[in-house]
């Protein structure tokens, strides 16, 4: 009884408001549904790590000394130390991927760059707000849609804000179907939103699955060498997918490997949301900077197809710029639905999926254009 009356007494309001932060992203996991592979786990080590004296993290027992706890130590070896976690699940995503969509479309790549100005946006926003260069650039990366290149990037340049990241990230990757309509009908008309687009497939060969992700880890190795660890591991794991031997292993790779490191990065990344890291006003800012990107990135994409109409005897349907964001396939689906319910019968999915497929190559080349900047720069 003494030790409850003791533990009871030693938790600050600050970890009770982590208590209310770990419940709220269970409950978004579960009643909501929202991201709940990656929230569920972060909810509840958000929750465990807050609790006082626990063996999660390092403490001090008499007669052993300083142990180091379980969490603690993923943390440290799994990402502070190699950021192998982040990296390795992108070989799953990669082998989730059919990049098909895309490759008969090549204009679409033009999207997935468009979309990705809501992170240089909130990269200003940062820096105008008092935030170092090294935390602006990781806050600015939210905008990439992309949880593992947040957590990388953040992690790269050593900000001090992974765990308000790494939420910001996934939170908002969650509210997708919440964030983008507002943003497409801040910049479109009704008359944009309605418009039909023809999708006909082109014939992409087997060879030509086989080579781009070859060709596309070798250019980018050229361009952007910082981002070949996050480019080349999703390329390697499309691999997997299109080589045509390796069925089990792209299996594997897309289920129980993406599993297993999907649920300890969640667990993992938890260390990060202690309360004295976490309960401070710069956690509110990230938040808000991090939803902006969001926005930015959604209306950089809708902004650009609306300019290439005014060149175009055939347009473009402009939501499909919201597509060209890294939250695949969510972001397609979004753009699906919304046209759906302008005009029944309406289909630009293939289109969306292509300049999706298209953004989640795009965010990890920025992630690594804004690593290979800001440490040339420091």
């Amino acid at each position: 009884m003494e030790f409850l009356v003791e533990g009871v007494m030693s938790v600050t309001w600050q970890q009770v408001l982590m208590y209310a932060v770990g419940i709220l992203l269970i409950w978004l996991a579960v009643k909501k549904e929202y991201e709940p592979a990656l929230l569920l786990p972060m909810g509840f080590g958000a929750i465990l790590v807050n609790l006082p004296s626990t063996g999660v993290l390092n403490q001090v027992l008499d007669g052993v000394g300083e142990t180091n706890g379980i969490i603690q130590w993923l943390f440290e070896t799994g990402i502070e130390a190699s950021e192998a976690l982040p990296i390795l699940l992108f070989i799953g995503i990669g082998a989730m991927i059919d990049f098909g969509p895309l490759l008969s479309q090549p204009v679409m790549f033009l999207f997935g760059a468009a979309a990705q100005f809501g992170i240089f946006f909130a990269i200003c926003a940062a820096v105008l707000l008092g935030f170092d260069l090294k935390d602006a650039a990781s806050i600015g990366i939210i905008g990439a849609a992309d949880g593992p290149t947040s957590i990388l990037v953040s992690q790269v340049l050593r900000s001090n804000y992974v765990g308000p990241i790494a939420v910001a990230a996934y939170s908002y990757m969650a509210l997708v179907p919440i964030v983008q309509p507002f943003a497409i009908r801040l910049v479109t008309t009704k008359k944009e939103r309605r418009i039909h687009m023809e999708y006909k497939p082109g014939n992409v060969s087997k060879s030509m699955r086989i080579v781009f992700p070859i060709a596309v880890t070798l250019i980018v190795g050229m361009i952007a060498p910082t981002s070949v660890a996050l480019v080349g591991f999703l390329m390697f794991g499309n691999l997997l997918r299109e080589c045509g031997v390796l069925n089990n292993l792209s299996d594997t790779a897309q289920n129980q490997l993406s599993n297993l490191i999907t649920l300890l990065l969640g667990i993992t990344i938890s260390f990060s949301m202690r309360a004295e890291a976490f309960v401070q006003l710069n956690t509110i800012m990230i938040m808000a900077i991090g939803l902006l990107a969001f926005v930015f990135d959604t209306i950089g994409g809708v902004i650009f197809a609306k300019i290439l109409n005014l060149f175009l005897k055939t347009k473009i349907n402009p939501m499909i710029g919201a597509a060209g964001i890294s939250a695949f396939p969510m972001s397609a689906r979004v753009v699906q639905k919304m046209a759906q319910k302008e005009e029944p019968g309406n289909i630009i999915l293939m289109h969306a999926v292509g300049a999706n497929v298209s953004g989640q190559i795009a965010s990890v080349v920025a992630g690594g254009l804004v690593i290979s900047l800001v440490t040339q720069y420091l």
